[in-house]
């Protein structure tokens, strides 16, 4: 049965996971007539070429580090015509600003990369996208979304969506030598993210891929998942699951971080997941040029403050003193952050909360206060 809630919400523009505040429109024109997913490599200037195994891409570098971001819910993103790019403006013209984040990156010698599975993910409804993610055979199969809203299985996949990113990673990246890994997921493409990393090492631990391949870095941005328990998951819930996932792929040396902007789960619908900030923390982060109503765009914040904070220093870390007094000396959770000092925080006893540069999107004058989780 529909559930009314999650009609209402997206009729009061409350998006999770879309990656668009309600009536934005986003870049990267695509022809969806034609059912069209995978790796898209970026260059300077917002540009991009999808990866094709065996095909010369200019933006790709086998032995660069190498970060992909996977997006999650789209509903009605097809209507546009349009996707995701690494351009806050284009992802939020409303309250982003007009800046290539990817550029940092690649003058730093990253490859970046965007998985898209926009028509599988746009669904009326967030747990219809959500089951995709963990079975190609669930109520809706891999249906997808054409230009004039309809839905079609003509040419769809049988496997699931994380399937299909593992699957374009593998295929694309079997000769891998750099020295990173890096999976950002946004809201329910944080399910993406942590699915496929699993997929990734378990497979990497079985000897059958690159052992390049295991993710080195996973951040979860606002992250979602659903509450009640799934058939495909023999009745646990996502958010279980992903904490199982997770504790494993820790065990096995990958480092995770967890962000906040907004308060999706606090919606009725959303698993909070707190027992998972107990295992890898979180940074909250209070987008305040933002208002308060509006959090759909404060859910899109997220991702686009992470990827453009690579172009800034590592944010400062301020904490109480065993004096009585605070220190301000120490290093908090961006893009920029180290590996080291990032698997620090996840295994600490502490959770970060912004407490400077709310009221602006510039990431230099970010400071975060660290209290006991």
């Amino acid at each position: 049965m529909k559930n009314p809630l999650i009609g209402a919400l997206a009729a009061l523009g409350v998006v999770l996971g879309v990656g668009l505040p309600s009536g934005a429109h986003a870049a990267v024109p695509f022809d969806c007539r034609t059912l069209d997913f995978g790796i898209y490599w970026y260059g300077l200037g917002n540009a991009s070429q999808k990866a094709v195994p065996g095909v010369y891409n200019p933006y790709f570098n086998a032995a660069k580090p190498t970060v992909i971001y996977v997006h999650g819910w789209q509903k009605d993103g097809v209507l546009n015509g349009k996707r995701e790019t690494f351009n806050y403006a284009e992802n939020d013209p409303t309250y982003g600003v007009n800046v290539n984040m990817a550029d940092a990156w690649i003058n730093a010698g990253w490859n970046i990369g965007i998985f898209y599975w926009n028509q599988f993910a746009d669904e009326p409804e967030v747990k219809n996208a959500e089951t995709k993610i963990w079975t190609g055979t669930g109520p809706q199969a891999m249906r997808w979304r054409q230009c004039d809203g309809t839905y079609t299985t003509t040419g769809a996949p049988t496997v699931s969506a994380a399937q299909l990113f593992y699957n374009a990673i593998t295929a694309n990246m079997a000769n891998f030598s750099g020295p990173h890994l890096r999976i950002v997921g946004h809201s329910l493409g944080s399910q993406m993210a942590h699915r496929t990393s699993i997929m990734l090492s378990d497979n990497v631990v079985a000897g059958r891929i690159n052992s390049r391949l295991q993710p080195t870095r996973v951040a979860l941005m606002d992250p979602f998942w659903s509450k009640d328990g799934k058939t495909y998951l023999g009745g646990r819930w996502t958010g279980e699951v992903a904490r199982e996932q997770i504790n494993t792929l820790k065990t096995r040396g990958v480092i995770f971080e967890r962000y906040k902007s907004s308060n999706i789960n606090d919606l009725f619908i959303g698993d909070s997941n707190l027992p998972l900030t107990t295992m890898i923390g979180q940074t909250e982060l209070i987008p305040q040029w933002i208002p308060n109503t509006n959090q759909g765009a404060r859910h899109v914040a997220a991702y686009n403050m992470y990827f453009r904070s690579f172009a800034y220093s590592a944010p400062v870390e301020c904490f109480d003193t065993s004096t009585g007094g605070y220190s301000c000396t120490g290093t908090a959770a961006s893009a920029k952050t180290t590996d080291v000092r990032t698997q620090e925080m996840m295994n600490s006893s502490y959770t970060w909360y912004q407490s400077a540069g709310m009221s602006t999107e510039v990431p230099s004058d970010n400071m975060f206060w660290r209290q006991a989780r």
